[in-house]
This record gives structure tokens, C-alpha cells and sequence, in this order.
């Protein structure tokens, strides 16, 4: 199993960014998935995630900003982020289960898969 995020940059506040991970050695589709993210001295945060059913579960500081999505044709995750904060500012880990649902809490415990992470910068 490998997990490759890609779409971390630099970014002014109110910009948008769109972070992709390209999944190998399983079907994404059939997994619990998510992105956590991490900032300098502050614990790992649950940002979204999605099991192999169509629903999907946002943290309350990106709910309504943060779109998460498969895309089962090219086996990948993305997290689109819109209307980005300086508080969005962190390193984003795309993550996986090997169960396909997920549970009511993203807990970074729960996913033995992890990306290399890709960072994320939001200036004001």
C-alpha cells in the first residue's frame, strides 16, 4: 500500500488549493479514507473523511470550505479547500483504513496507512 499526496503550496488567504493522493496496492474505493493534517506544535486534527459509501465527514473548522472526493477512475483522494484561512496552515497526510466504513470520528489511530504529507501555507 502507497499513499503519494501532490497540490500543497503557498497560498494568500481566501485562495483556494486542491491536494491530491494517488493511492497503489489496493482499491481506494473500497476504504476508509481521509486527511488529517498537522501544524507546528499542535496535535494531528481529523480534516475529512470518506468510507466506500457516498457520505462524507468534515471537521467543524473546514465544514462548508473543504470538499473531500474519490476518484475511482485514477484510484485517488482529493480534498479541495476553499476559502482558506491562516489556521488551514499544516501538513496534510492523506491517510487510509483497510475497513470500508469509518468511524463517527477520524482518529488518526484508526488508519494504519499514511501518505508523506504535503504542505500547506496560507498567508494573511
Amino acid at each position: 500500500v502507497q499513499l503519494v499526496e501532490s497540490g500543497g503550496g503557498s497560498v494568500q488567504a481566501g485562495g483556494s488549493l486542491r491536494l491530491s493522493c494517488a493511492a497503489s496496492g489496493f482499491n481506494a474505493s473500497d476504504s476508509c479514507m481521509g486527511w488529517f493534517r498537522e501544524a507546528p506544535g499542535e496535535a494531528s486534527e481529523g480534516v475529512a473523511q470518506i468510507p466506500s459509501i457516498s457520505y462524507t465527514d468534515y471537521a467543524s473548522s473546514v465544514k462548508g470550505r473543504f470538499t473531500i472526493a474519490r476518484d475511482g477512475a485514477k484510484n485517488t483522494l482529493n480534498l479541495e479547500m476553499n476559502s482558506l484561512k491562516p489556521e488551514d496552515s499544516a501538513m496534510y497526510y492523506c491517510a487510509a483504513q483497510t475497513l470500508p466504513y469509518c468511524q463517527p470520528v477520524a482518529r488518526a489511530s484508526d488508519f494504519p496507512y499514511w501518505g508523506q504529507g504535503t504542505q500547506v501555507t496560507v498567508s494573511s
